[in-house]
């Protein structure tokens, strides 16, 4: 997928790696950069700029290799082709380097003179800290409305009491985002797949500007693609905290069919008693019993695997302490 990027990296490890999915922002582009800088610049520590192409019509892959060329702290990722923001966002993260990882729009509307702001809240203990557009300005029928709408279920879903997922403005420790494998457009719910992990998940409102050059990428047609995913997520969820109410979930059909099944064979017997009752009803109810356990003994052995790995990978991580407590 990313067939190329330019610029090595510098050899000190970055205290801070900034990814930016670009999609046809070669406008954009010069400015976003100065903001970086200006944000950055003063904090006085190593820091990447990882400029992700995802296969742009226009001259957005150009601009950024010229930047690339005259800073040796930026590194452009170019895509063979369109794939969407998810898989760029992905391929970004995949040439970082930093201890904390911020994602961000290349279109001007995420403020960079928010970063400091997600870097301090980082220091309150946070593993994923995540943008809220109190005040987005952005269409209302298009793109409000639709996303209240999935927040509102992501928040009802996941559990997790964020109020924005989908503002592109986050920052991660790196650590804990590397871990992650991201696909569709599963970059909105990185809160829910990594407070499944037990990472510690913030909110900071941040500053949402008016979109400058172009047109959006997004539109209400994303709102069932995002439903899908948001399915998706939920099933990830259940199946593995609780696999084994899961498993009880999708044998209930098989049990209802059993027992309408045996209904049957009672209804036949007592309707036609003087005459003998076909087998089938009965044999019938007996597979969709059969079904049904089936279904819950996978369950069982899911949950039994689920406790084991849990405790074996608890005693991994004493044991990782303890070896590093002697050594030190």
């Amino acid at each position: 997928m990313n067939d190329q990027s330019t610029h090595p990296h510098p050899s000190p490890v970055p205290a801070l790696s900034i990814v930016v999915p670009l999609y046809n922002e070669e406008e954009s582009l010069p400015l976003l950069y100065d903001e970086i800088r200006q944000a950055v610049d003063p904090l006085m520590f190593e820091y990447e700029v990882v400029l992700v192409d995802d296969g742009s019509r226009d001259t957005t892959l150009e601009v950024a290799r010229r930047i690339a060329r005259n800073d040796p702290r930026v590194v452009v990722v170019a895509l063979r082709r369109n794939y969407g923001q998810t898989p760029a966002l992905q391929a970004g993260i995949d040439h970082t380097r930093g201890e904390v990882v911020v994602s961000m729009d290349g279109d001007l509307q995420n403020d960079p003179a928010d970063i400091p702001h997600f870097l301090a809240k980082m220091e309150e203990g946070y593993e994923v800290v995540c943008g809220w557009r109190k005040d987005r300005k952005d269409a209302l029928v298009h793109r409000k409305i639709p996303s209240m709408i999935a927040n509102r279920l992501l928040r009802a879903v996941s559990g997790v009491d964020i109020h924005d997922t989908g503002c592109s403005l986050k920052a991660y420790r790196g650590d804990v985002i590397r871990k992650a494998r991201l696909y569709s457009d599963m970059h909105r719910f990185i809160p829910a797949m990594t407070a499944m992990t037990g990472a510690r998940v913030g909110e900071l409102v941040v500053n949402h500007r008016e979109r400058t050059f172009g047109e959006t990428k997004y539109g209400i047609s994303r709102t069932w693609k995002v439903l899908a995913d948001l399915w998706t997520i939920k099933i990830i969820v259940g199946f593995t905290t609780r696999p084994g109410r899961w498993f009880v979930i999708l044998g209930l059909p098989w049990l209802v069919l059993s027992i309408a099944s045996f209904v049957a064979t009672v209804w036949l017997y007592a309707r036609v008693h003087d005459t003998p009752v076909g087998i089938v009803p009965l044999v019938v109810a007996a597979l969709f019993t059969f079904a049904f356990l089936h279904v819950v003994l996978m369950g069982v052995i899911s949950e039994l695997a689920l406790r084991t790995g849990s405790f074996h990978e608890s005693d991994m991580i004493v044991t990782r302490r303890v070896q590093g407590t002697g050594r030190s």
